[in-house]
């Protein structure tokens, strides 16, 4: 494993302070302070190289614990670096979120990004910058690789994964030239092959972006279960939180971002069964607290931060409802 890649971690201390800020509970979480609160558990649930985690580990108490889960066993031979009692770490996806037993989490904060060792390690077939093996597993331990989905996808699926989890307009012409390749030399292997015949299918290009971005996106989404893995964990949060507990996701594209501004809006609000018209209301279990983008001196300083958008809620009090 080369461990000379560096990532810069995005909203490094806004997310950390949006897990923290709680105007429910004193301010007591700087390390040494002991004895005035129980014990608290936050969770750090997409390790990547621990930027976040080890903020965390910073301004936990010392009874207080962190949970971090990644699927990435590089991210997990990162985290066995951190010799701190306080820190676990679970080669999980943060699908199993919801395993930990039922409000007992005081903040969980989900960073959606892909990290740059991943993206920038040619090996790992992230990028179409880099010659490497279509592969873009987050575990490398299990799964297929997106090289093996495309040797025998057919031609519509493939175009609906480019098209739905890409928002490739070109996404039919893509996948045909995909399965007439396979049919012609054999499937495609490496992220420059399928860069190039990508470039070569896509004629008009947006001004600043490589043909094949979506084209990428799509499949790492796709072969990640990405999307689906969110859902299962917004859910979880639900259940996991205790009273007060903060929500802070911060995604990096659209599809992410609606689907968390989505989950947050539906449960920031009483919702009413029409069909039973004199039930009482589901009261509402979040609250929304904002949205916050990184600032112009930070995306200068990692331009991959450009993209980020970061959105905040606050489980609500058992029963509380919007008195919360």
């Amino acid at each position: 494993m080369d461990t000379t890649w560096t990532h810069t971690t995005v909203l490094l201390n806004e997310a950390v302070e949006a897990l923290f800020n709680n105007p429910d509970e004193p301010s007591n979480h700087a390390a040494g302070v002991a004895g005035t609160r129980a014990a608290q558990t936050y969770v750090d649930a997409t390790f990547g190289r621990g930027g976040h985690s080890r903020l965390i580990l910073a301004r936990l108490s010392p009874q207080d614990h962190l949970i971090a889960f990644d699927k990435d066993p590089e991210a997990v031979a990162q985290a066995a670096l951190i010799d701190d009692p306080r820190f676990s770490i679970r080669h999980e996806g943060f699908s199993h979120l919801g395993e930990l037993a039922s409000g007992s989490v005081a903040g969980v904060l989900m960073d959606l990004g892909v990290s740059s060792p991943q993206i920038d390690t040619p090996e790992r077939g992230f990028s179409f910058r880099f010659e490497g093996p279509l592969d873009m597993r987050m575990d490398t331990t299990r799964g297929e690789s997106v090289a093996q989905w495309l040797a025998t996808a057919e031609i519509n699926q493939i175009a609906e994964v480019i098209r739905d989890y890409g928002e490739e307009r070109f996404a039919g012409p893509i996948a045909k030239a995909i399965v007439a390749r396979r049919q012609e030399r054999g499937p495609i292997s490496t992220t420059t092959e399928l860069a190039q015949l990508v470039a070569d299918t896509v004629k008009t290009r947006e001004q600043g972006q490589n043909p094949a971005t979506r084209t990428f996106q799509a499949l790492r989404i796709f072969i990640n279960a990405e999307l689906e893995e969110l859902q299962q964990a917004l859910e979880a949060s639900l259940d996991v939180l205790q009273p007060g507990g903060r929500l802070v996701v911060i995604s990096f594209h659209s599809l992410e971002d609606r689907i968390v501004k989505q989950f947050i809006a539906k449960h920031s609000r009483d919702e009413y069964d029409r069909r039973a018209p004199f039930a009482a209301p589901k009261v509402m279990q979040l609250k929304a607290l904002g949205r916050i983008k990184p600032g112009a001196s930070e995306v200068a300083a990692n331009p991959r931060a450009r993209s980020a958008v970061m959105r905040v809620a606050q489980r609500t009090a058992e029963g509380g409802g919007a008195s919360a």
